[in-house]
Protein backbone atom coordinates (compact mmCIF):
# COMPACT_ATOMS: atom_id res chain seq x y z
CA UNK A 1 0.00 0.00 0.00
CA UNK A 2 1.02 3.35 -0.95
CA UNK A 3 2.10 5.67 2.24
CA UNK A 4 2.16 9.32 2.39
CA UNK A 5 2.40 12.19 5.15
CA UNK A 6 -0.09 15.04 4.26
CA UNK A 7 0.76 18.68 5.50
CA UNK A 8 -2.45 20.09 5.16
CA UNK A 9 -4.82 22.89 6.35
CA UNK A 10 -8.15 24.59 4.76
CA UNK A 11 -10.76 23.12 2.51
CA UNK A 12 -8.28 22.33 0.04
CA UNK A 13 -6.69 20.67 2.54
CA UNK A 14 -9.53 18.68 3.77
CA UNK A 15 -10.44 17.43 0.18
CA UNK A 16 -7.20 16.43 -0.76
CA UNK A 17 -6.51 14.22 2.30
CA UNK A 18 -10.17 13.08 1.24
CA UNK A 19 -9.15 12.22 -1.89
CA UNK A 20 -5.97 10.22 -0.67
CA UNK A 21 -7.98 8.01 1.75
CA UNK A 22 -10.94 7.43 -1.35
CA UNK A 23 -7.72 5.97 -3.29
CA UNK A 24 -6.35 3.86 -0.46
CA UNK A 25 -3.36 5.40 0.51
CA UNK A 26 -2.20 5.56 3.70
CA UNK A 27 -1.64 8.50 5.25
CA UNK A 28 0.08 8.18 8.16
CA UNK A 29 0.65 11.34 9.93
CA UNK A 30 -1.25 14.45 9.17
CA UNK A 31 0.17 17.79 10.52
CA UNK A 32 -1.96 20.75 10.12
CA UNK A 33 -2.19 24.26 12.16
CA UNK A 34 -4.22 25.25 15.35
CA UNK A 35 -6.52 27.96 14.35
CA UNK A 36 -5.65 31.74 14.90
CA UNK A 37 -8.74 32.92 17.42
CA UNK A 38 -8.21 35.94 15.45
CA UNK A 39 -9.20 35.17 12.35
CA UNK A 40 -12.47 34.09 10.98
CA UNK A 41 -12.46 30.22 10.53
CA UNK A 42 -15.09 30.01 7.49
CA UNK A 43 -13.70 26.69 6.31
CA UNK A 44 -13.43 23.26 7.27
CA UNK A 45 -11.31 21.03 9.62
CA UNK A 46 -8.15 19.00 8.61
CA UNK A 47 -7.83 17.94 12.22
CA UNK A 48 -11.23 16.73 12.34
CA UNK A 49 -11.41 14.76 9.20
CA UNK A 50 -8.07 13.24 10.75
CA UNK A 51 -9.87 12.47 14.12
CA UNK A 52 -12.46 10.48 11.97
CA UNK A 53 -10.00 8.25 10.22
CA UNK A 54 -7.73 7.40 13.64
CA UNK A 55 -4.94 9.79 11.74
CA UNK A 56 -2.05 10.41 14.15
CA UNK A 57 -2.22 14.69 13.74
CA UNK A 58 -0.13 16.93 15.22
CA UNK A 59 -0.07 21.00 14.61
CA UNK A 60 3.82 22.19 15.06
CA UNK A 61 3.89 25.85 14.82
CA UNK A 62 7.40 25.00 12.91
CA UNK A 63 7.16 22.06 11.01
CA UNK A 64 11.25 21.90 10.42
CA UNK A 65 12.21 21.49 14.34
CA UNK A 66 14.28 18.47 14.52
CA UNK A 67 11.84 16.44 16.39
CA UNK A 68 8.78 17.28 13.99
CA UNK A 69 11.44 15.95 11.16
CA UNK A 70 12.48 12.67 13.01
CA UNK A 71 8.24 12.16 13.22
CA UNK A 72 8.37 12.10 9.88
CA UNK A 73 10.59 9.96 9.17
CA UNK A 74 9.61 7.54 11.71
CA UNK A 75 6.35 7.58 9.25
CA UNK A 76 8.48 6.41 6.54
CA UNK A 77 6.44 7.99 3.97
CA UNK A 78 6.18 6.79 0.26
CA UNK A 79 5.37 10.26 -0.98
CA UNK A 80 4.62 13.82 0.86
CA UNK A 81 1.81 15.66 0.43
CA UNK A 82 1.11 20.04 1.05
CA UNK A 83 -1.93 20.98 0.81
CA UNK A 84 -2.82 24.54 1.44
CA UNK A 85 -0.32 24.02 4.51
CA UNK A 86 1.02 27.89 5.23
CA UNK A 87 4.39 27.12 6.12
CA UNK A 88 7.69 26.55 4.07
CA UNK A 89 9.03 22.78 4.47
CA UNK A 90 12.81 22.86 4.49
CA UNK A 91 15.29 20.43 2.85
CA UNK A 92 15.21 17.80 5.13
CA UNK A 93 11.71 17.40 5.47
CA UNK A 94 11.37 17.46 1.61
CA UNK A 95 14.12 14.76 1.27
CA UNK A 96 11.84 12.22 3.85
CA UNK A 97 9.64 10.67 1.27
CA UNK A 98 11.42 8.34 -0.25
CA UNK A 99 9.47 8.65 -3.58
CA UNK A 100 8.31 12.67 -4.02
CA UNK A 101 7.11 15.78 -2.50
CA UNK A 102 4.60 17.51 -3.82
CA UNK A 103 2.03 20.45 -3.43
CA UNK A 104 -1.38 21.57 -4.78
CA UNK A 105 -1.08 25.19 -5.11
CA UNK A 106 -3.87 27.70 -6.27
CA UNK A 107 -3.14 29.06 -9.52
CA UNK A 108 -1.93 27.84 -13.23
CA UNK A 109 1.50 27.61 -12.40
CA UNK A 110 4.05 29.40 -13.56
CA UNK A 111 1.76 32.11 -12.66
CA UNK A 112 0.91 33.69 -9.44
CA UNK A 113 3.15 31.59 -7.34
CA UNK A 114 3.90 33.07 -3.78
CA UNK A 115 0.72 33.97 -1.39
CA UNK A 116 -2.58 34.54 -2.03
CA UNK A 117 -2.85 33.49 -5.72
CA UNK A 118 -6.59 33.87 -5.94
CA UNK A 119 -6.50 37.50 -4.66
CA UNK A 120 -3.88 38.57 -6.94
CA UNK A 121 -5.82 36.70 -10.23
CA UNK A 122 -8.78 38.44 -9.47
CA UNK A 123 -6.89 41.96 -8.78
CA UNK A 124 -5.20 42.01 -11.89
CA UNK A 125 -8.45 41.00 -13.93
CA UNK A 126 -7.96 37.67 -14.99
CA UNK A 127 -10.58 35.77 -16.06
CA UNK A 128 -9.32 31.70 -15.47
CA UNK A 129 -8.18 30.50 -12.17
CA UNK A 130 -7.04 26.99 -11.51
CA UNK A 131 -5.05 24.23 -9.36
CA UNK A 132 -1.36 22.66 -10.11
CA UNK A 133 -0.18 19.55 -8.51
CA UNK A 134 3.47 20.12 -8.43
CA UNK A 135 6.45 18.67 -7.16
CA UNK A 136 7.72 20.92 -3.89
CA UNK A 137 11.78 22.53 -4.36
CA UNK A 138 13.22 25.22 -1.71
CA UNK A 139 12.11 27.78 -4.00
CA UNK A 140 8.27 28.26 -3.67
CA UNK A 141 6.20 27.01 -6.28
CA UNK A 142 8.90 26.40 -8.65
CA UNK A 143 9.04 22.61 -9.12
CA UNK A 144 8.31 20.33 -12.23
CA UNK A 145 4.41 19.65 -12.78
CA UNK A 146 2.49 17.09 -12.38
CA UNK A 147 -0.89 18.36 -13.53
CA UNK A 148 -3.32 21.24 -13.31
CA UNK A 149 -7.20 21.63 -13.57
CA UNK A 150 -8.46 25.09 -14.71
CA UNK A 151 -11.81 27.10 -13.42
CA UNK A 152 -13.19 30.29 -14.95
CA UNK A 153 -13.67 33.71 -13.06
CA UNK A 154 -16.86 35.28 -13.76
CA UNK A 155 -16.98 39.21 -13.82
CA UNK A 156 -18.43 39.69 -10.53
CA UNK A 157 -17.13 36.32 -8.86
CA UNK A 158 -15.89 37.60 -5.47
CA UNK A 159 -12.63 35.73 -3.71
CA UNK A 160 -14.54 32.98 -1.59
CA UNK A 161 -16.42 32.46 -5.05
CA UNK A 162 -12.80 31.46 -6.91
CA UNK A 163 -11.66 30.01 -3.84
CA UNK A 164 -14.55 27.47 -4.10
CA UNK A 165 -13.89 26.59 -7.64
CA UNK A 166 -9.76 26.16 -7.21
CA UNK A 167 -11.23 23.44 -4.27
CA UNK A 168 -12.48 21.16 -6.67
CA UNK A 169 -10.27 22.08 -9.50
CA UNK A 170 -7.59 20.47 -6.56
CA UNK A 171 -9.75 17.98 -6.15
CA UNK A 172 -10.46 16.42 -9.38
CA UNK A 173 -6.77 17.19 -10.42
CA UNK A 174 -5.39 15.06 -7.64
CA UNK A 175 -8.06 12.24 -7.99
CA UNK A 176 -6.53 12.36 -11.26
CA UNK A 177 -2.64 12.73 -11.18
CA UNK A 178 -2.83 9.92 -8.20
CA UNK A 179 -3.22 6.83 -10.18
CA UNK A 180 -0.38 8.08 -12.08
CA UNK A 181 1.99 8.85 -9.29
CA UNK A 182 1.52 5.62 -7.13
CA UNK A 183 2.19 3.48 -10.78
CA UNK A 184 4.86 6.06 -11.85
CA UNK A 185 3.38 7.44 -15.06
CA UNK A 186 2.78 10.71 -13.79
CA UNK A 187 3.95 13.48 -15.60
CA UNK A 188 7.18 16.22 -14.44
CA UNK A 189 6.98 19.19 -16.35
CA UNK A 190 9.65 21.98 -15.87
CA UNK A 191 8.17 25.56 -15.43
CA UNK A 192 9.34 28.25 -17.04
CA UNK A 193 9.90 30.45 -14.12
CA UNK A 194 10.66 33.47 -16.50
CA UNK A 195 7.14 33.62 -18.06
CA UNK A 196 4.94 33.28 -14.93
CA UNK A 197 4.99 35.67 -11.84
CA UNK A 198 5.37 36.10 -8.38
CA UNK A 199 3.67 37.79 -5.50
CA UNK A 200 3.45 38.09 -1.73
CA UNK A 201 1.07 38.45 0.83
CA UNK A 202 -1.96 40.74 0.96
CA UNK A 203 -2.50 43.36 4.24
CA UNK A 204 -5.88 45.24 5.15
CA UNK A 205 -3.94 48.44 4.35
CA UNK A 206 -3.87 46.53 0.81
CA UNK A 207 -7.27 47.35 0.69
CA UNK A 208 -7.69 50.98 0.83
CA UNK A 209 -9.52 52.42 -2.77
CA UNK A 210 -7.58 55.03 -4.92
CA UNK A 211 -10.11 56.37 -6.27
CA UNK A 212 -7.95 57.97 -9.37
CA UNK A 213 -8.30 54.57 -10.19
CA UNK A 214 -10.83 53.43 -13.21
CA UNK A 215 -13.45 51.55 -11.85
CA UNK A 216 -12.63 48.11 -13.61
CA UNK A 217 -9.46 48.15 -11.30
CA UNK A 218 -11.56 49.14 -8.42
CA UNK A 219 -14.50 46.75 -8.73
CA UNK A 220 -11.90 44.23 -9.23
CA UNK A 221 -10.33 45.07 -5.77
CA UNK A 222 -13.66 45.05 -4.01
CA UNK A 223 -13.96 41.49 -5.56
CA UNK A 224 -10.97 40.34 -4.28
CA UNK A 225 -11.15 41.23 -0.41
CA UNK A 226 -14.84 40.94 0.13
CA UNK A 227 -15.17 38.76 3.17
CA UNK A 228 -14.55 36.61 4.16
CA UNK A 229 -11.49 38.71 3.59
CA UNK A 230 -11.33 42.48 5.48
CA UNK A 231 -12.98 44.23 2.52
CA UNK A 232 -12.31 47.30 0.60
CA UNK A 233 -12.09 50.23 2.60
CA UNK A 234 -12.46 53.68 1.88
CA UNK A 235 -13.58 57.07 3.15
CA UNK A 236 -16.40 59.16 1.76
CA UNK A 237 -16.97 62.67 3.58
CA UNK A 238 -16.88 61.62 7.17
CA UNK A 239 -17.70 58.10 6.61
CA UNK A 240 -15.42 54.98 7.55
CA UNK A 241 -16.60 52.66 4.91
CA UNK A 242 -15.58 49.23 3.49
CA UNK A 243 -17.16 47.93 0.08
CA UNK A 244 -18.43 44.26 0.20
CA UNK A 245 -19.86 43.66 -3.02
CA UNK A 246 -19.99 46.05 -6.85
CA UNK A 247 -21.44 45.98 -10.17
CA UNK A 248 -19.70 47.54 -12.68
CA UNK A 249 -21.74 50.19 -15.05
CA UNK A 250 -19.90 49.92 -18.34
CA UNK A 251 -22.30 52.41 -20.40
CA UNK A 252 -22.63 54.73 -17.86
CA UNK A 253 -20.26 57.93 -17.04
CA UNK A 254 -20.78 59.70 -13.93
CA UNK A 255 -21.86 62.58 -13.34
CA UNK A 256 -19.33 65.12 -11.31
CA UNK A 257 -16.41 66.50 -11.95
CA UNK A 258 -14.66 64.14 -9.20
CA UNK A 259 -14.94 60.87 -7.87
CA UNK A 260 -18.07 60.74 -5.72
CA UNK A 261 -19.97 58.41 -4.08
CA UNK A 262 -23.85 59.16 -4.54
CA UNK A 263 -27.42 58.10 -4.26
CA UNK A 264 -30.64 58.10 -7.22
CA UNK A 265 -33.46 56.53 -7.06
CA UNK A 266 -32.73 54.40 -4.24
CA UNK A 267 -29.58 53.01 -5.47
CA UNK A 268 -26.10 54.03 -4.07
CA UNK A 269 -22.77 54.54 -6.99
CA UNK A 270 -19.94 55.20 -7.10
CA UNK A 271 -18.19 57.35 -9.48
CA UNK A 272 -13.87 56.40 -10.22
CA UNK A 273 -11.07 58.53 -11.39
CA UNK A 274 -12.05 57.48 -15.36
CA UNK A 275 -15.87 58.67 -14.67
CA UNK A 276 -16.84 55.22 -14.95
CA UNK A 277 -19.23 54.60 -12.07
CA UNK A 278 -19.75 51.17 -10.12
CA UNK A 279 -23.13 50.44 -8.58
CA UNK A 280 -22.75 49.77 -4.60
CA UNK A 281 -24.60 46.73 -3.81
CA UNK A 282 -23.17 45.88 -0.28
CA UNK A 283 -21.53 48.12 1.93
CA UNK A 284 -20.58 48.19 5.83
CA UNK A 285 -20.45 51.80 7.95
CA UNK A 286 -17.61 51.56 11.03
CA UNK A 287 -17.27 47.96 10.58
CA UNK A 288 -21.31 47.18 10.60
CA UNK A 289 -23.41 45.82 7.73
CA UNK A 290 -25.28 48.70 6.31
CA UNK A 291 -28.87 47.86 4.43
CA UNK A 292 -28.06 49.24 1.10
CA UNK A 293 -32.17 50.87 0.52
CA UNK A 294 -31.35 52.78 4.36
CA UNK A 295 -27.49 54.06 3.14
CA UNK A 296 -29.16 55.28 -0.37
CA UNK A 297 -31.61 57.37 1.80
CA UNK A 298 -28.96 58.57 4.31
CA UNK A 299 -26.62 59.76 0.66
CA UNK A 300 -30.01 61.66 -1.06
CA UNK A 301 -28.85 64.94 -1.94
CA UNK A 302 -25.52 64.76 -0.05
CA UNK A 303 -22.98 63.22 -2.76
CA UNK A 304 -19.78 62.35 -0.34
CA UNK A 305 -16.13 63.08 -2.38
CA UNK A 306 -14.20 59.98 -3.16
CA UNK A 307 -9.95 60.09 -1.94
CA UNK A 308 -7.50 59.58 -4.33
CA UNK A 309 -4.21 58.84 -3.78
CA UNK A 310 -2.68 61.81 -5.55
CA UNK A 311 -4.52 64.31 -3.47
Amino acid sequence: MTSAVVFAYHDVGVRCLSVLLAQGVDVRLVLTHTDNPEEQIWFSSVAELAARYDIPCITPADPNRPEIIAKVRAAAPDFLFSFYYRSMLGAELLATPTRAALNMHGSLLPRYRGRVPINWAIIHGENEAGATLHHMALKPDAGNIVDQQSVPILPDDLAVDVFRKVVVAAEVCLHRALPRLIDGTAASIPQDLASGSYFGGRKAADGVIDWSQPAQQIHNLVRAVAPPYPGASTRAGDLDLLLYRTRLLPDVRGPHAVPTLYSDQGHVYAQAGDGAVLRVLEVALGGRPLPIDAFAVRLAGRPQPLPCASH
